[in-house]
């Protein structure tokens, strides 16, 4: 416990991945001070031992600095605006940024900080806050390896560990190619739980299967509750699964990497959105293939579990 005191840490951005962090770092008893725009979000984390800033400015005096906002403009803000937190007396030695931005605004917020003297570690995640709360968020990192070896035992704090890939961005090349396979998967399993339902199985019994085969992932098991009883509450969106898409396949043109799997997938989910799924959660996309399969889907109403839960 006294290890994680031993640097002081500022946290921006409490929205709902962002609050769930927090909380996991303030209930391990680390000292944390923590800021948001709107102050009563925050406010409750200080019943678990976080203190709460009124500007952003004043966490100029942490050591590490984590931010977890909406964008890239935002991130910039924050750091850098008026209110930012290099605009207060003293400055981080480091900043941990988990929002998910492009690979160009990190490189711009990475050259920002290192002519102030501080260092950044490019840190997306992957997970949500369900995930957050069952201890499985992972991060990937990128940046000075000295100091993802001190942040380390604050992000292992919140999730399930992390992964140091190299300096620079590469994490957010990383982020981009999780997010092209989390496609690439989603509608894979989509395809095989509507054949399998066509010839006459319950999806419940097909995933059941699937789960405990050597095929089974902790990601086939979160999506059951979906794919089964469509439950759809929104983890990641058709609108925001495309646009990583074409991160992905921009990436793989530049790189000379053909993606023609990513390509078909990132045109399923473009048709998703076409079909006014947009806002539903990805999962949508068993609808889709159900629709074109001639199956009108209906929730099972099965006890299944995602996976989570110990």
């Amino acid at each position: 416990m006294d290890a994680l005191k031993k640097h002081r840490l500022g946290w921006v951005g409490i929205g709902r991945m962002g609050y769930a962090m927090a909380e996991r770092l303030a209930k391990a008893g680390c000292d944390l001070t923590v800021y948001n725009r709107t102050r009563e979000k925050a406010e409750p984390l200080a019943k678990v031992g976080a203190k709460i800033a009124g500007r952003a400015s004043d966490l100029a005096g942490c050591d590490i600095v984590f931010t977890m906002v909406a964008t890239g403009d935002d991130v910039k803000e924050v750091l850098e605006g008026p209110n930012g937190v290099l605009a207060g007396s003293g400055k981080p030695k480091f900043v941990v940024d988990s929002t998910s931005i492009s690979i160009e605004e990190s490189a711009a917020i990475r050259r920002l900080l290192a002519a102030r003297g501080v260092k950044l570690l490019a840190a997306p995640v992957s997970g949500n806050a369900k995930v957050i709360k069952a201890g499985k968020l992972t991060f990937c990192v990128s940046g000075p390896p000295d100091a993802f070896e001190t942040a380390k035992p604050y992000l292992d704090v919140m999730g399930a560990g992390s992964s140091y890939v190299g300096d620079g961005e590469l994490s957010r090349i990383a982020k981009i190619a999780h997010n092209v396979y989390l496609g690439v998967v989603i509608q894979s399993l989509a395809e095989v739980t509507i054949l399998a339902q066509k010839a006459g199985m319950t999806r419940a019994a097909f995933l059941d299967f699937l789960n405990r085969s050597v095929m089974g992932s902790a990601f086939s098991k979160y999506k059951t509750p979906a794919l089964v009883n469509l439950d759809m509450s929104v983890t990641f969106t058709p609108k925001l699964l495309c646009k990583d898409l074409d991160l992905g396949i921009d990436a793989g043109r530049a790189l000379g990497v053909p993606l023609p799997l990513a390509a078909m997938t990132r045109n399923l989910v473009q048709s998703l959105i076409g079909n006014g799924y947009g806002e539903e959660d990805f999962a949508a996309l068993v609808k889709l293939e159900a629709k074109a399969s001639g199956l009108e889907l209906k929730s099972e109403n099965a006890p299944v579990g995602d996976g989570l839960s110990s």
